[in-house]
């Protein structure tokens, strides 16, 4: 049993904005078991740096954490809107001990969420959260080394954080490489990117068609960006562009568009740049790391150019770590999350799009030519359970799964798991034959549904990816 509710999930605090925990109580108090944790580590005076996308909420909570972390004695550095991957090269680069990101990245404008990068400029590791967490339920720990009158912390606002971080991203692009001629339409999401993202690309030469830069507070990822490329697609098309770019809310996902209007993930884009890294000897271990969600149609693509895939849990703070133990420079989600551990230490989305516009410019060709992988069919099941015992301990459900599996011999991917939030089991399989991996999805389901089910079995749906 748990000592006290749990704040951090897979990446930081979650939540609706002004509601627990996303409230400015929570968040000074956050503020406070941060820079106590860091403050702590050496006598030096310590910096923490804040950053944060477009929402209305961010304002209060900018405010909030600011207090809690000058309570304590350790000075802030205000960014203000830039995105993740951003804050994240500040941090690592201005020395800061920690950075601060408020941001719900994807989702709409109600919700918010704050998470930390270290001074290196990765995301926490779990005991550090842990550490976190609970001085926010301690409230007499950080009573006792509050800080005295004389020695609070400033807060200043770093005028330059804009240019320096546009610096970075252009130095990702061989200095030999422009983008004259080329027409690019970028949508920002109405978020963190909305300044940044259409700069850089003037800058290396492209001209730039812009959507959703004008955010409001409340318009943030509405409608647009990354969750929402089906706008961006129309366009590249009414433009005649070359390559379109969607951000999400925070900038540390991409997804692109190529010049036909067809959707370019971030699958396309691990296998479009892995095999060319590879092919130049810069692909540490001949390895790319994804997520078991990642369509099989990567998988095998890299196999035929020699490079192995590995497969990590949902999310990129998995991937992140599987990277850093075995010291793997490219990885990332279908959804857009893709880190190239040579540039950045976490998923950069204008990263992602400048080095594919560098394969574009120095191979010459489109990017639908430059498409490396054939994305395979996929089925999905969702079925309603009463329990989440462990499938290998129902024998009917672990009968089906290996006959399954037989009847894939290679061809396809299968994989069964439960949901982390909802009481719901996930069947997910994939392969050239749409009706083969329908019926193989579909008798999974009812075995499930037999043993473990809630309800009556929805159906599944095929879709190409």
């Amino acid at each position: 049993m748990e000592r006290h509710p749990k704040l951090f999930g897979t990446d930081g605090v979650r939540g609706v904005a002004n509601l627990e925990p996303i409230t400015s109580e929570t968040a000074l108090k956050l503020g406070r078991a941060l820079a106590h944790v860091f403050r702590n580590s050496s006598g030096r005076r310590r910096k923490i740096l804040i950053g944060k996308d477009t929402r209305l909420s961010g304002y209060m909570l900018e405010t909030a954490l600011e207090s809690g972390i000058c309570s304590m004695g350790v000075d802030v550095w205000l960014v203000g809107p830039l995105p993740t991957p951003g804050i994240a090269f500040l941090t690592r680069s201005m020395r800061a001990e920690a950075g601060v990101v408020i941001s719900a990245s994807h989702n709409p404008f109600q919700d918010n969420g704050i998470k930390f990068f270290s001074r290196d400029g990765f995301k926490l590791d779990d005991e550090t959260e842990a550490r976190i967490e609970d001085l926010v339920f301690d409230d007499r720990v950080l009573a006792q080394h509050r800080a005295l009158a004389g020695d609070l912390g400033k807060a200043a606002r770093i005028d330059d954080s804009h240019g320096r971080y546009l610096v970075f991203l252009k130095a990702c692009v061989p200095r030999s490489v422009m983008f004259d001629g080329l027409k690019v339409v970028i949508d920002c999401a109405n978020g963190a990117g909305y300044k940044i993202g259409p700069e850089v690309l003037d800058e290396l030469g492209t001209e730039v068609v812009t959507l959703a830069v004008d955010p409001d507070g409340k318009n943030i990822n509405l409608n647009c960006g990354a969750t929402h490329p089906e706008h961006l697609a129309r366009a590249v098309l009414a433009e005649g562009a070359n390559l379109g770019i969607a951000l999400d809310g925070d900038g540390d996902r991409a997804i692109l568009v190529d010049e036909k209007g067809e959707i370019f993930d971030g699958d396309d884009a691990m296998a479009t740049l892995g095999i060319k890294m590879a092919s130049e000897g810069k692909l540490n271990a001949n390895t790319v790391v994804a997520t078991v969600m990642s369509n099989f149609g990567l998988e095998r693509a890299l196999g035929k150019a020699g490079v192995t895939l590995v497969r990590t849990d949902v999310g990129d703070p998995a991937v992140a770590r599987e990277m850093r133990n075995n010291s793997y420079n490219l990885g990332g989600e279908q959804s857009g999350h893709v880190i190239f551990m040579d540039h950045s230490t976490t998923g950069d989305g204008l990263i992602t799009a400048l080095l594919v516009l560098t394969v574009m410019v120095e191979s010459g060709r489109p990017l639908s030519e430059l498409r490396a992988m054939h994305r395979v069919p996929q089925v999905l099941e969702n079925i309603k359970v009463r329990e989440r015992r462990p499938l290998a301990e129902v024998p009917e459900v672990r009968r089906v799964i290996a006959a399954a599996e037989q009847r894939l011999n290679g061809t396809g991917r299968l994989l069964v798991r439960y949901s982390g939030t909802e009481m719901l089991a996930r069947v997910m399989v994939e392969g050239e034959d749409s009706e083969v991996i329908g019926t193989i999805a579909r008798e999974i389901g009812a075995a499930i549904q037999k043993n473990l089910g809630a309800h009556t079995l929805p159906k599944g749906k095929a879709r190409a990816g």
